[in-house]
């Protein structure tokens, strides 16, 4: 059986808890839907920040919501290096001991200790999916993607499995320029 999945580029964004967003944009400041993503609830947010690190700062950063109990913030490895950070990779989710940065709103600034990462690779699946496709939570994978000119094998893609997941992979600027991505992609699984 084909194993393919939608491979998707997740681009530099961030992700806010309530307090940060208050102070980023002020108290009771709400984000505001730009447009829905692929995952279940979802969404890029109209309102945008600056991530600044040691060496520079990158303006017009996108707010994916909704908030979150941690504030986050996910560069590609090319963006990190740039502001003269040095993160590491991870789950989205899993910040504890990553690089530390600034943001800056419109209303305020912050300074997080940690929550700056390089997403890991993933794929998001429906535990329907996993089951039929014999994958399971936290397993890691190979993904073929086949473009003109500039096909590539990605290793060490991580299989993570919910119920209000739906299907896709995601991969960061730097990976979907290496493969030459654009428009709608499926990869196989191998």
């Amino acid at each position: 059986m084909e194993r393919k999945v939608l491979v998707e580029v997740s681009a530099r964004h961030v992700h806010l808890s309530s307090a940060d967003l208050a102070t980023l944009f002020g108290e009771g400041h709400a984000l505001t839907v730009k447009k829905m993503l692929s995952q279940p609830g979802q969404y890029a947010a109209e309102e945008k920040v600056t991530v600044v690190g040691p060496k520079k700062e990158i303006a017009g950063v996108s707010i994916l919501g909704p908030v979150r109990k941690d504030t986050q913030v996910e560069l590609s490895l090319t963006d990190a290096r740039t502001i003269g950070v040095l993160a590491p990779i991870r789950e989205s989710g899993d910040i504890r001991e990553s690089a530390p940065c600034s943001i800056v709103g419109p209303k305020g600034s912050i300074e997080i200790k940690e929550g700056l990462i390089i997403a890991k690779r993933h794929i998001h699946l429906t535990p329907a999916t996993a089951e039929a496709w014999g994958l399971k939570d936290k397993q890691i994978v190979s993904v073929k993607v086949g473009t003109p000119d500039r096909s590539l094998i990605f290793g060490d893609v991580v299989i993570r499995v919910r119920a209000d997941f739906a299907d896709a992979m995601h991969i960061d600027t730097d990976e979907g320029n290496a493969a030459q991505l654009s428009g709608v992609v499926y990869g196989t699984i191998l």
